[in-house]
């Protein structure tokens, strides 16, 4: 089943493409244009518009919280009845030490606010708060698809693991546009979009 979608796509894989390509221009303005540093460090309203900012151009669901249940293999994130109080109980939480930093970025992945683009989304939105509460960001290139995978599957039960890989890769060029963007093309082929280097899309 193909997504809905403004771009009037109903072949899934063209849809994938056309996703990776449109985004991932989004995400360099995000950073190019100081939008995404104008935003609340923490905030599910920050986590909002940057998803929108992100899919815009192609969901008419950007940055509206989802209308469906949603599961990863036998993983159910939080059940709708429950989002809502989720999210502002997230809000809610400190965010004044890494630990603590990553523990409100585990709880926003099991609460999995959108239909689609959740994890994009959140790596842009938890590097924000790094940056802002203790001036370091993650440079995800340092991190390999499979141990991310793994230790996110693991943090809502066990957080030691995805605590120690972002840990050892944080760095403090908080400002480098390289590492923003070698962090992007990373985060998009932890979910399988690996067509469109963001060097190859910067002159379009």
């Amino acid at each position: 089943m193909v997504l809905e979608n403004k771009l009037g796509i109903t072949n899934s894989t063209d849809l994938a493409r056309e996703e990776e390509r449109i985004s991932k221009i989004k995400a360099v303005e995000l950073f190019e244009t100081g939008y995404l540093f104008s935003l609340p460090a923490g905030k599910f309203e920050s986590l909002s518009k940057i998803h929108k900012y992100l899919f815009d151009d192609i969901y008419p669901f950007a940055g509206e919280i989802r209308t469906v249940n949603l599961a990863k293999g036998n993983f159910r994130f939080a059940p709708l009845m429950y989002l809502n109080s989720a999210l502002e109980n997230i809000d809610k939480m400190p965010q004044s030490t890494f630990d603590e930093i990553v523990e409100k970025y585990v709880e926003m992945n099991i609460a999995h606010p959108f239909r689609e683009g959740n994890g994009r989304s959140t790596r842009i939105w938890l590097d924000l708060i790094f940056k802002k509460e203790i001036n370091k960001v993650i440079d995800w290139s340092k991190i390999d698809k499979d141990d991310y995978l793994l230790a996110m599957e693991r943090s809502p039960v066990k957080s030691v693991e995805i605590k120690e890989l972002l840990r050892n890769a944080l760095t403090d060029n908080v400002d480098d546009r390289e590492i923003y963007m070698k962090g992007i093309d990373t985060s998009y082929h932890y979910e399988g979009y690996n067509i469109f280097k963001i060097e190859d899309l910067k002159w379009q």
